[in-house]
């Protein structure tokens, strides 16, 4: 999966979009931050580091730290709440079909409840 193939996923779930809003700060390509376009409320960002896509996606606590202790390329997301969000190196050794699962669950965390 590219970066493009992952933010067509995301805007594939349901009243989403794309925003850039660091890209000002940034050098290079900027970090795709993906929201719900009710609540605002972000799902995922996507960003490419050394060369790879990185996606940094919000989980459950307890299924954080259970992924993280499964895959080497899982870990505690830069920048975000260490106990919520965890960084995925795309092309590794998470498939892609994980990589949209856990983005589904990411997208139920944070959209509106009815």
């Amino acid at each position: 999966m590219n970066k493009k193939e992952l933010i067509d996923f995301c805007l594939s779930l349901g009243p989403t979009f794309a925003d850039t809003p660091f890209a000002k700060m940034e050098t290079g390509q900027p970090t795709v931050v993906m929201r719900h376009l009710k609540n605002k409320k972000s799902f995922a960002y996507i960003s490419e580091r050394e060369g790879r896509v990185n996606v940094a996606i919000k989980q459950k606590p307890e299924i954080s730290i259970e992924l993280r202790d499964f895959f080497v390329d899982i870990n505690p997301a830069f920048h975000m709440n260490k106990t919520h969000w965890n960084d995925v190196l795309l092309g590794g050794d998470v498939a892609d079909e994980q990589v949209c699962k856990m983005v589904e669950q990411s997208y139920d965390l944070i959209k509106p409840k009815r």
